[in-house]
């Protein structure tokens, strides 16, 4: 997850309806009993390891070489800890939620941690969609690129895990999101505006409203392979 907006949305970042909505579809897409133990990668605050730790996951590492101190906090009474580096992996679900598009090369990148664990482990991953949406937003969070579901599943299988599933999310606020983007694009483009997030705080009534709205395609977003802000793949190494 980018850091950039955990600095935009400080503490209450588990509670903005973005976060808060990702966090249940992650949920709903892993199925099934809750993981074991998770390795979160380019956790940021680690705020969907916490989530799953409070709902059955045992244990947690997450990993970022940007954090200043290596660490272990508990969570329910759980471990979870932070490093800036690890050498292998006991976990058997890897997150990468938002990181593959920071990285020149993604494929290696999943290569790489798929490396660090046993086969059987899975892997939930998550991208923003389309690069007709590139913007200032991404400029700010240092984006390579936007995914399609098909580019996706592709940069997966050349890192040689199967791709169990994959879907778009956030499809109830995609035309909002989509000319919200555009306009601020043309706007950055013009000179007129510097390259910032979208998120921002909102008033409770909005975030309530948005949380809504991306609540009601959790029934049917797994089979979403259409469009939305977001693409959501699990994959597993053979």
């Amino acid at each position: 997850m980018d850091i950039k907006e955990e600095d935009i949305l400080g503490d209450h970042i588990a509670e903005h309806w973005y976060y808060a909505a990702k966090g249940r579809a992650l949920r709903r897409f892993l199925q099934g009993p809750p993981p074991a133990s998770i390795l979160d990668v380019g956790a940021g605050s680690g705020v969907f390891s916490k989530l799953l730790l409070a709902n059955g996951a045992q244990e947690a590492v997450c990993v970022d070489p940007e954090y200043h101190d290596e660490q272990t906090l508990r969570v329910d009474g759980k471990p979870l800890s932070f490093r800036r580096t690890i050498e292998s992996s006991t976990a058997d679900l890897v997150l990468m939620m938002d990181v593959c598009e920071h990285v020149d090369d993604d494929a290696g990148l999943l290569a790489h941690y798929a490396g660090l664990v046993a086969p059987g482990t899975r892997f939930l991953i998550t991208v923003p969609a389309f690069q007709f949406l590139f913007s200032g937003h991404d400029v700010f969070l240092e984006h390579k690129r936007r995914y399609t579901l098909a580019s996706l599943e592709a940069c997966v299988a050349a890192a040689g895990l199967e791709v169990m599933r994959g879907a778009y999310y956030f499809a109830a606020v995609f035309p909002l999101a989509a000319a919200q983007r555009l306009a601020e694009r043309a706007l950055v483009q013009r000179g007129a505006l510097a390259p910032k997030s979208s998120l921002r705080r909102h008033h409770p009534l909005v975030n309530g409203v948005l949380k809504a709205a991306c609540a009601a395609e959790l029934p049917w977003f797994s089979h979403n392979r259409l469009f939305g802000l977001s693409v959501f793949c699990l994959a597993r190494k053979p």
